[in-house]
């Protein structure tokens, strides 16, 4: 009698037990926990145990392929780089004679465009070190205005029309956080940085709804291939978070809103919304604040000068105490906190604001430098070094350490530095704000901190790169914390969400010098099949 009660129970046991609709086996798939496993049973949305397997499941044999926790990218900026994807794209035309080529390329192309719009030029494909000039462009197109923004968005290049049409001149005043760039005669060459480009971009026409739906259309398509299946979105607005609202369930989206000022106007605006996205699919958490800019054009906030022989140090965009004060009200009303810091004095100023208004699960975003007494205070205050292993890609940093300086050097983007004092990595991309998307490119970056043909020799500031296991956990785990989402994504385990993909190369055996290889054959969100070049789910 004891037996068949202990049958019964089995068989309620495995009636209880959702069944999986899916099974990959005969892989090395990294959970993300320490560990891996050979096969993965998913039911519905979630991954279950293998002992759910049933008569209806379906089973695809990855022959020894390797798997992972899909990928999180922890700073981007979705909208305009989707809406950049139908835009002139100058990454990686180092030449200025191959931008030119592009722009003419792109005008010619598109006779209808009332301005020719792109981004994605770099600082140190200019002859001599110097910023873009109108004159390169006013060469290929005259007649239509031209704005072009950096690869990293901090500074916009424009030709003569365009300066005109937005009345920038010789007398044309900018009282705000940034420059119009202009020649030993007073007159604007064409280089604006930080909020001085908003003096042109302010007359580019609107994107319209429909044009932004269709951009995000091809965004997401790009996210896919890359096997990217969550965001988490570094500036936004209402209108940009009811089109994230409207998109396809095919990436998970965390938005932190664009601050201002940070009125109590904002802050209400921020809490309704929030309200109302609380999904597994779209968040309203967190507020976006810059606090300084860029190394490359010396608006980064540093606490010494810079390395030209000038005695600029970049200006912070806040004085500290109403800086102190706009981050004490966000963090009061329940917000998680980005704040934008490059220089060594931003980062310092943010951890300062931080230490004030108390803990947060608060983020530094970028920290390209840092002053070595400040390492041990993110571990100390529980901060998130948010960081972006792209921006160090070993091709494009020649002006960046010209800037910085040999003394500075060796804790530029130090992401290795900050992981020994005990702080919690988050990689990202920054993208559009930056040379690509590609999480691979990324991750071999941060592992290898050398170019991929492998100059200069032995490596740029190689003492700063990191594991593997720490490259991956920054892109999935570590940034599932970054967005409160721990306990539901990041690992593959019972009861996670079955967001996964299936590369073409195992990251841990492959040689490094090769991470940049890596294809997606298979990226897997909310358990069904998004991206399958190979037909692994056939």
């Amino acid at each position: 009698m004891k037996s068949r009660w202990l049958g019964f129970a089995a068989a309620a046991v495995c009636l209880a037990q959702p069944q999986a609709d899916l099974v990959l086996r005969n892989g090395r798939i990294w959970t993300g926990a320490g560990g891996f496993v050979d096969s993965i049973a998913i039911s519905g949305s979630r991954i279950v145990a293998m002992k759910a397997v049933g008569p209806r499941t379906r089973v695809v044999d990855l022959g020894g392929r390797f798997a992972m926790p899909g990928i999180n990218d922890a700073h981007i900026h979705f909208l305009s780089g989707s809406v950049g994807l139908s835009q002139v794209d100058l990454t990686g035309a180092c030449k200025l004679e191959d931008m030119q080529r592009r722009v003419a390329e792109f005008a010619k192309a598109n006779p209808n465009e009332a301005w020719i719009t792109g981004r994605g030029w770099e600082y140190y494909c200019f002859p001599n070190g110097r910023l873009p000039r109108k004159e390169d462009l006013d060469a290929v197109v005259r007649d239509r205005p031209v704005y072009l923004k950096a690869y990293d968005g901090h500074t916009g290049w424009a030709n003569s029309m365009a300066l005109r049409l937005s009345e920038v001149f010789k007398g044309t005043r900018f009282n705000g956080y940034g420059e119009i760039v202009r020649d030993a005669n007073g007159e604007p060459t064409g280089a604006l940085k930080e909020g001085a480009a908003g003096l042109v971009a302010r007359h580019v026409p609107e994107v319209t709804r429909a044009q932004k739906v269709a951009a995000l259309g091809r965004g997401l398509a790009l996210a896919a291939s890359l096997g990217i299946t969550s965001m988490q979105n570094a500036s936004g607005s209402a209108d940009e978070v009811g089109l994230y609202a409207q998109m396809p369930h095919t990436v998970r989206m965390s938005v932190a809103m664009s601050s201002g000022r940070a009125t109590a106007e904002d802050i209400a605006q921020w809490s309704g919304l929030r309200a109302r996205h609380e999904t597994e699919w779209l968040k309203v958490k967190a507020v976006k604040f810059m606090i300084d800019g860029v190394i490359e054009s010396k608006t980064a906030a540093m606490l010494e000068p810079y390395s030209d022989g000038t005695k600029d140090v970049g200006s912070p965009a806040w004085k500290p105490d109403e800086f102190n004060a706009a981050i004490a009200r966000v963090h009061k009303a329940g917000f998680q906190i980005y704040t934008h810091a490059i220089g060594d004095r931003g980062v310092r100023m943010t951890l300062d604001a931080y230490a004030v208004a108390g803990p947060g699960r608060h983020r530094v975003e970028h920290i390209e430098t840092i002053h070595p007494s400040d390492l041990p205070r993110f571990a100390k205050l529980g901060v998130i070094a948010s960081m972006e292993p792209i921006h160090a890609d070993p091709d494009t940093v020649d002006v960046w350490s010209k800037m910085i300086g040999p003394q500075r050097l060796p804790l530029s983007f130090p992401w290795r530095s900050l992981e020994t004092a005990g702080a919690r990595l988050v990689f990202s991309s920054d993208w559009p704000a930056c040379i690509t998307l590609n999480p691979w490119r990324g991750i071999h970056n941060a592992v290898n901190r050398r170019t991929i043909e492998g100059k200069p020799a032995g490596g740029w500031l190689p003492e700063q790169r990191v594991s593997v296991e720490t490259a991956l956990q920054a892109y999935t785990a570590g940034a599932a914390y970054a967005s409160f989402e721990e306990k539901i994504k990041g690992k593959l385990e019972p009861g996670m969400l079955a967001d996964l993909i299936v590369l073409s190369q195992d990251l841990f055996h492959v040689d490094p010098m090769k991470i940049h290889e890596t294809k997606v054959l298979l990226t897997i969100v909310d358990g069904k099949p998004l991206y399958d070049p190979l037909g692994l789910q056939r």
